[in-house]
């Protein structure tokens, strides 16, 4: 669950301790922050005390966002790379984070279709499936993949194709060309090999694929969870755009 923010931080000059309390951080964190690049360095008083802005406290308000949404050291390298830049500029990379989660949820849709496509399939009369094998270029073409990456899929376990010459010429039957077509819609949607070799361990277990449409949703939920992260640290991220632009 998503924290929010206090409303309404406090005016300028702020102790670091109000800055803590504004932001929802401990005061050793908003000196840690500040040293990583989180925010600006903070202004010194006459009796050498940091003396902090509202900008600040939006700032650490907009990276806890940013970090639900892209993970922390993205978010310290956006909010340092933000500072400074024209606004357009700083608008147009905040727009990329949500461009990229859109894009990570196409993937994860495209997955999830492919996925039930293929349980179509599975699913017909013995009569109706198709039953033609392919040699490992012609499934490489049909996957858009190259053939040595199906062949690397075979070396992580994911793949099984059938020797069938003293050459050991791949052949890949109907089980074989399931398999890649399930890893391929995995790996298009994001997973990386180990979560794709415990998946199809998992279907391997259960029995079959009735269940590989749900695989995705997973990653759909998480995606929605980071969106609303970005979305929380909207209106703290435009003050900070602004404040930086007209620095």
């Amino acid at each position: 669950m998503i924290d929010e923010p206090p409303s309404g931080p406090p005016r300028a000059p702020l102790r670091t301790s109000d800055v803590a309390r504004a932001s929802g951080y401990s005061v050793q964190q908003v000196r840690d922050l500040e040293r990583l690049g989180v925010i600006p360095p903070a202004t010194r008083s006459a009796n050498g005390y940091r003396a902090y802005a509202a900008v600040h406290v939006h700032a650490l308000r907009a990276y806890r966002g940013l970090a639900g949404a892209i993970g922390a050291v993205a978010a310290r390298q956006l909010l340092t790379e933000l500072r400074g830049q024209p606004i357009a500029e700083a608008a147009a990379a905040v727009t990329s984070v949500h461009v990229r989660l859109a894009r990570e949820r196409d993937e994860a849709l495209r997955a999830q279709a492919a996925l039930r496509a293929i349980q179509a399939e599975a699913a017909l009369p013995d009569g109706e499936r198709p039953d033609d094998a392919m040699t490992i270029t012609e499934l490489a073409a049909a996957l858009g993949v190259r053939a040595s990456t199906l062949r690397f899929w075979e070396q992580e376990g994911l793949v099984s194709p059938d020797r069938v010459t003293s050459l050991a010429a791949r052949r890949y039957g109907v089980a074989a060309i399931r398999e890649a077509r399930i890893v391929a819609a995995l790996r298009s949607s994001g997973y990386g090999i180990p979560a794709v070799r415990g998946i199809m361990g998992s279907l391997h277990g259960l029995g079959g694929i009735a269940h590989a449409d749900r695989i995705p949703q997973g990653r759909l939920d998480r995606i929605a969870a980071r969106s609303v992260a970005l979305l929380h640290a909207s209106a703290d991220l435009a003050v900070v755009v602004s404040a930086s632009a007209s620095a």
